[in-house]
């Protein structure tokens, strides 16, 4: 893994929560995107050399719907960039972690996104994530 690539909160209310991040790091978002598969619309934060996404559920039975009923609104999963994705989830499925989508899939900010689940990883959701050239 090269780095940490975001970090992804859950919220309940994107546009309120974009005001919120945006007098917090002095700056505005510079990207909203949705992801109609996931069910979830973001936005992108840049603060130094880190972002935050913003995730808000589009759909009542999407996964940041379900965790936002769970647990509420707060850190959902930390993202680290990769530069070979399917090479580093065979590399991790060796090592005993338990990968939720094998197949890489498209997420937000051109990449591609896949998971490894909680239970695996001391509880929380880790998002690696490689850019579509």
């Amino acid at each position: 893994m090269d780095k940490i690539e975001h970090i992804g909160i859950a919220v309940k209310d994107l546009e309120k929560s974009n005001q919120l991040f945006a007098s917090l790091f002095g700056a505005p978002h510079y990207k909203i995107e949705e992801v109609a598969s996931e069910g979830v619309k973001t936005s992108f934060f840049k603060t130094g050399p880190n972002k935050i996404e913003l995730l808000e559920a589009t759909k009542p039975d999407s996964p940041i719907a379900k965790f936002i009923e769970k647990k509420g609104e707060g850190i959902h999963h930390i993202a680290f960039a990769v530069s070979n994705i399917n090479a580093e989830i065979k590399r991790l499925k060796g090592e005993g972690f338990t990968v939720l989508n094998e197949i890489p899939k498209k997420g937000a900010d051109n990449k591609l996104v896949a998971f490894l689940h909680p239970k695996t990883t001391n509880g929380v959701l880790i998002e690696l994530c490689q850019e579509i050239e």
